[in-house]
């Protein structure tokens, strides 16, 4: 989401008279329940990643409390929320403002493109803040820092105050998978344009392509090629189809997004849409199912980059500590192979601990042969 119910009480401030104007927040998948939001961040996040009811983590999906703190709960903003509590007025935040229309548009698909990427390379700096905060999670041994990932109480979003590196990892980790899930109801990526209707502005093609998108490349660094027809909603706080003042003439959040409907959390089926293009074909279905796979596959990417950063061994218990709820208990420290920094030393631990353990079995087996020898002749 970007702001939907907050959004409506602001445009009512305004008509009131009540308060000064304010950059617009845009509506994108909701973070709460009302306004016209089912919470769709936290039931895409939870379909994508959560352990199923009643079985733990295998390292590859997240426990109650650890999703509850990525995806959120009752009426609390989990992570993913995260930028519409402090980013409502970052359209990088939520890929937005990357509109294009061949055929005498006012903007170039350059133009588009830049603003796309704007979104892309915001969206990396949050996944690299993850991978960087995650270091927190073990200490120079290598081990589990029990203070680290304490689940006691919830994760405090957005505040200096919150010391614990699971919290900060996964708050990153958040950020970076709002603007990624928003990707696919603010943009035509995985929808279609409405076969009634001329196309043209309220009605821009719809590219029907498949989840992930090689766009949102965010454990790489290299600029992704765009598809031409690629476009993502203008967006003004009077966000209507029709296009009104910087939005005049263009594409438009309020034309394009796929933002409400329910989601259900186990499974990620998607029904009653609530949008004029949501409500064509399948088209929240489309950008739900994107969302998700998306979601699952920068899990996975998360877990590549950790390896990249800090050798597999370190990283394998990290993404352990992330994902259980009791990773004290959960998650088996690693053998001293893990405890070495550095890449190489780890391979040159392995052998500095398991030639003496092979030397000195050979020791114990030689000496006993030569036990049994002396007997042989003694007899």
């Amino acid at each position: 989401m970007r702001g939907g119910f907050g959004r409506a009480l602001l445009a009512a401030l305004i008509l009131a008279g009540s308060v000064i104007p304010v950059p617009a927040p845009a509506a994108a998948f909701g973070t709460i329940d009302g306004g016209g939001q089912r919470r769709e961040h936290e039931r895409i996040t939870r379909a994508a990643v959560a352990c199923p009811a009643g079985t733990g983590s295998d390292g590859d999906c997240f426990e109650p409390r650890s999703v509850a703190q990525l995806a959120g709960h009752g009426s609390r903003f989990g992570a993913v929320g995260a930028p519409d509590r402090t980013e409502v007025s970052v359209p990088a935040a939520h890929c937005d403002d990357a509109d294009f229309l061949a055929g005498g548009y006012p903007r170039t698909r350059d133009q588009a493109t830049a603003g796309l990427r704007d979104c892309v390379d915001h969206l990396r700096g949050r996944f690299r803040e993850a991978v960087g905060n995650a270091a927190g999670l073990l200490d120079g041994e290598g081990r589990i820092v029990s203070a680290a990932v304490d689940l006691g109480t919830d994760c405090v979003l957005d505040s200096a105050a919150e010391q614990r590196a699971k919290c900060t990892s996964l708050e990153s980790f958040g950020r970076a998978l709002h603007g990624a899930q928003d990707f696919y109801s603010h943009s035509n990526w995985a929808d279609a344009a409405d076969p009634a209707r001329p196309p043209g502005p309220d009605n821009p093609p719809g590219l029907n392509l498949p989840a992930p998108s090689p766009v949102l490349d965010l454990r790489g660094g290299a600029a992704r090629a765009v598809p031409r027809d690629l476009t993502t909603g203008c967006y003004v706080l009077a966000d209507q189809v029709e296009g009104t003042g910087m939005c005049e003439l263009r594409v438009t959040h309020a034309a394009l997004n796929k933002d409400n409907g329910l989601v259900d959390p186990g499974s990620g089926a998607a029904t009653d849409p609530t949008t004029p293009r949501g409500r064509v074909g399948d088209n929240f279905a489309k950008a739900v199912t994107g969302a998700v796979v998306e979601t699952r596959h920068q899990w996975q990417e998360l877990q590549v980059a950790l390896a990249d950063e800090y050798g597999a061994d370190r990283a394998a218990l990290m993404a352990c500590a992330l994902t259980h709820d009791d990773p004290a208990d959960g998650c088996r420290d690693p053998a001293p192979v893990a405890r070495v920094a550095g890449r190489d030393g780890t391979s040159r631990t392995v052998v500095a601990v398991a030639v003496p353990g092979v030397l000195l079995g050979a020791a114990i087996l030689l000496l006993l042969l030569l036990r049994r020898r002396r007997r042989t002749r003694s007899g």
